[in-house]
C-alpha cells in the first residue's frame, strides 16, 4: 500500500440479496478504526468486507478477462483503444501503468483493510458466540481470498494484518510470496473452524462465506503450491460429505440469473440488479458480464458490448457431443438464443460467450442485470480431487471424480490412462468445465511452476511470454508513492 494517512475510514455497508437479505443496502456509515462499535456496526463492517469482490476491479470485470490473457478468447469490443490494457497483458507487453495492474491492486486491498477491521473489533464485542464466530470466519475467509488473488497476480505483496492507526503515516514493503501463502493457509484454517456449512444458513443469509468455501480455497491453495495432495483429497471428500451431488445439479443453473446460490454453488458474488447506483461505480449492484459479453449489434442482451470473443483454437478443443458447448458459447448453427438466431458476423472470431448472457426480454437495461458470479462450485472440487489423486500416482482412483464431471457433460468415461495422459485430460477438463469463469489463467501459471503456461501460450503464437510476465507489474502509482516498494523483475 502507498504512504497514506488514515484518520477516517468510510465503510460502505452492503447487504447483497433482495429486500430482507443480508446484501440489501443501507445508507453509508462512517466508522473510524479507533471507534467503539456496537453489534449492528459489527455486522455492517462484516458486510462491507464483501463489497470489493463485486467491483469491476475484481469479479465484475478484471478477473473474468483473465481468460483472454489465458488464450481462450480475445478482447473484441469497439475496436481501437477499447480494451488496450487487456490486449497488452494478453500479448505480454504490459507496462507499469497498465490499468489492469492498478485495478486489481486497488480492488483487493480495500477488502483486506475492511476484513482487518472486523478481526480487530469483533472479538471483544458482547454478542452471541455463534454470531461472533460467523463474523470472524467471514473476515478470515475474505482476507485470505483477497490475498490469494494478489499473490497469484503480483507475487509478494505487503502483508497487513491490522488496521492502520489514525493519523499515522505508514509505508509497507513487500512480504515474500511464501509468507503470504502461510497467512492465507492460516486464515483459511481459522475460517473453516468458525464458519457454518452452507446448508445451515437461512435463506436470507445465503451467499455468505461458508465452511466449504474456505475448504475449497484451501484445496486450491495447496494445488497452487504443488504440495499437500493428500490433504487436497481429504478436503474434497469432506466437501462431498456435506451433501454435494453433481448428478443432481444442472450445468446451466450456475449461469441462470434467476437461480442464485444453487446446489452446486459453493461461493458466489451476489448482485441484486438494482439500478439505484452508478453502473460504473463501486456501489453498483448490477452484473457486467451479460452487458459486456453480449454479441455486438445483436440485440440479444441489454448493452451487447461484444467483449471476450472465443478463439477458433478454444472452440475446436470441445469433444464431440459435449453438452456444455451449447450452454457456454454461441456459434453458427448453435441453438437459438431466446428465439434469436446467432450470426457469425456478430463477432470478429465468429464466436461469442453464451453462458453469462441474460436475454433482453428478461433484463431490459444494461444496469439491471441481477446475475450472480459463481466463484467456487462443486465441479471444480471434483476436478481438484482428481488432479490431486493423479499427482499422488493414484491415477485409477482419479477416474471416479473426473468421470462424474464428464458424465454430466454427456461424455464417455475415461479409464486405463497413464499418469501423464490423465494429467492432460484433467487440465483439458478444467478448461472446458470452467471456461470463462476466471480459472484458466490461474491453472496455467500454477501447473509445472509456470512451465505449462509458457508451453501453451507459445503454441498460440504469444512470442513475448516469459516467466517474469506471468506476474503483473506493481502499479507505477504505487511505486511512485511508496519508497519501500520494489518492482517485479522484467518491468
Amino acid at each position: 500500500m502507498k504512504k497514506i494517512k488514515y484518520s477516517y475510514i468510510v465503510i460502505c455497508i452492503i447487504f447483497l440479496t433482495s429486500c430482507s437479505g443480508y446484501l440489501d443496502r443501507l445508507p453509508l456509515n462512517g466508522v473510524s478504526s479507533d471507534t467503539e462499535i456496537n453489534t449492528e456496526q459489527a455486522l455492517a463492517l462484516t458486510h462491507a468486507a464483501y463489497q470489493p469482490i463485486q467491483w469491476m476491479n475484481l469479479y465484475n470485470m478484471r478477473l473474468w478477462t483473465l481468460d483472454i490473457v489465458a488464450g481462450n478468447s480475445i478482447v473484441g469490443g469497439d475496436g481501437g483503444t477499447d480494451g488496450t490494457e487487456t490486449t497488452q497483458f494478453a500479448n505480454f507487453i504490459t507496462t507499469t501503468d497498465n490499468q489492469i495492474a492498478l485495478d486489481i491492486w486497488r480492488g483487493a486491498n480495500p477488502g483486506i483493510l475492511r476484513s482487518n477491521l472486523v478481526l480487530e473489533k469483533v472479538p471483544d464485542l458482547d454478542i452471541p458466540d455463534d454470531l461472533k464466530n460467523r463474523c470472524l470466519g467471514e473476515a478470515y475467509f475474505l482476507r485470505a481470498h483477497y490475498y490469494f488473488i494478489l499473490v497469484r497476480m503480483y507475487g509478494g505483496v505487503p502483508l497487513i494484518l491490522t488496521p492502520p492507526v489514525p493519523g499515522k503515516d505508514i509505508t509497507y514493503s513487500r512480504t515474500s510470496a511464501d509468507k503470504i501463502y502461510e497467512q492465507i493457509i492460516s486464515d483459511c484454517e481459522n475460517a473453516i473452524t468458525l464458519l457454518p456449512e452452507k446448508s445451515n444458513y437461512s435463506d436470507s443469509d445465503k451467499g455468505r462465506a461458508c465452511k466449504e468455501a474456505a475448504l475449497t480455497m484451501l484445496a486450491k491453495v495447496y494445488l497452487t503450491l504443488g504440495r499437500n495432495y493428500n490433504d487436497v483429497v481429504s478436503i474434497c471428500k469432506q466437501i462431498t460429505a456435506m451433501g454435494y451431488d453433481l448428478t443432481k445439479c444442472k450445468y446451466a443453473d450456475n449461469f441462470d440469473s434467476s437461480i442464485k446460490n444453487n446446489p452446486e454453488s459453493i461461493f458466489e458474488v451476489q448482485y441484486t440488479g438494482s439500478s439505484a447506483y452508478d453502473f460504473n461505480g463501486n456501489d453498483n449492484q448490477a452484473s457486467w458480464l451479460s452487458t459486456f459479453m453480449g454479441p455486438r449489434s445483436s440485440g440479444f442482451v441489454a448493452g451487447s458490448y461484444g467483449w471476450n470473443l472465443p478463439t477458433l483454437e478454444f472452440m475446436t478443443s470441445y469433444e464431440s457431443g459435449d453438452l456444455r458447448k451449447d450452454i457456454t458459447v454461441l456459434y453458427e448453427g448453435c441453438p437459438d438464443f431466446d428465439g434469436m438466431v446467432y450470426l457469425p458476423s456478430y463477432s470478429l472470431t465468429t464466436y461469442n460467450v453464451r453462458k453469462f448472457l441474460v436475454s433482453i426480454n428478461i433484463v431490459e437495461a444494461r444496469d439491471q442485470c441481477p446475475a450472480n458470479f459463481v466463484v467456487y462450485r462443486y465441479a471444480d472440487v471434483l476436478l481438484m480431487e482428481a488432479e490431486a489423486l493423479n499427482e499422488l500416482g493414484r491415477t485409477a482412483e482419479a477416474e471416479a471424480p473426473l468421470n462424474i464431471v464428464r458424465s454430466r457433460a454427456g461424455l464417455p468415461a475415461v479409464s486405463n490412462k497413464t499418469q501423464e495422459e490423465m494429467k492432460e485430460i484433467i487440465i483439458h477438463e478444467r478448461r472446458i468445465e470452467l471456461a470463462f469463469e476466471g480459472h484458466r489463467w490461474f491453472d496455467l501459471i500454477r501447473i509445472d511452476n509456470g512451465d505449462y503456461a509458457l508451453k501453451f501460450l507459445k503454441s498460440l503464437g504469444k512470442v513475448n511470454v516469459n516467466k517474469n510476465r506471468l506476474l503483473l507489474p506493481i502499479p507505477q502509482l504505487e511505486m511512485d508513492s511508496n519508497p519501500m516498494m520494489t518492482q517485479n523483475p522484467g518491468y
